[in-house]
């Protein structure tokens, strides 16, 4: 209130942002790391420290057999991600860190897909299969192993189908990631 009574307009503080409260969506990571005992403990262990759930991950060596390529997938704000990759940057073995989210990649994901079968319904596993570029690897007299590749949403479209069936098991890669074009990020990394 002021002197005469009345109350005063003062201007209130304007809201502040705090950094990582951000909408949280799918981030892509790769990282080129030394092929050495325990950098994939070690980057695990960030990003659990970091709170991220790692939603996949895949790991193998390049071309090069001292170097290993990681592909994370994780979810998080903008900022987090950030701070996530620059502590990755920290860790002795690796190389080259690279947020692919935004970029144009071919990402594809590998799936098995173990099915109920009776020799009734195997023609329409392999048909359905077949029709998403699906392939059978195993025929048992009471199962069939389907092999699945392709984008995320291919495999999940898949696996919806053959649901009806019955799954027995089920083992997925998670992404795999590549960018688009000539840029390489192995060949930055060995300039």
């Amino acid at each position: 209130m002021s002197a005469d009574g009345g109350t005063t307009n003062a201007a209130a503080p304007a809201a502040r942002t705090i950094p990582g409260t951000g909408v949280g969506r799918r981030h892509v990571l790769v990282a080129v790391v030394q092929n050495r005992t325990g950098v994939l403990n070690r980057v695990a262990s960030l990003m659990r420290a970091r709170n991220f759930n790692i939603e996949s991950l895949s790991v193998s060596h390049t071309d090069s057999v001292e170097i290993s390529r990681m592909t994370i997938t994780i979810h998080g704000d903008e900022f987090a991600v950030e701070q996530a990759t620059k502590q990755l940057y920290r860790l002795i073995d690796v190389l080259k860190v690279q947020d692919v989210t935004d970029e144009p990649t071919v990402q594809h994901e590998f799936a098995l897909v173990k099915v109920r079968a009776t020799d009734r319904n195997r023609g329409e596993i392999v048909s359905i299969a077949e029709m998403h570029r699906g392939r059978i690897v195993d025929l048992a007299g009471d199962a069939v192993i389907v092999e699945a590749t392709g984008t995320e949403p291919e495999v999940d479209a898949l696996i919806a189908l053959l649901r009806a069936y019955g799954i027995k098991e089920i083992v997925r890669t998670g992404a795999v990631v590549m960018a688009r074009g000539s840029q390489s990020i192995e060949e930055a990394v060995k300039r």
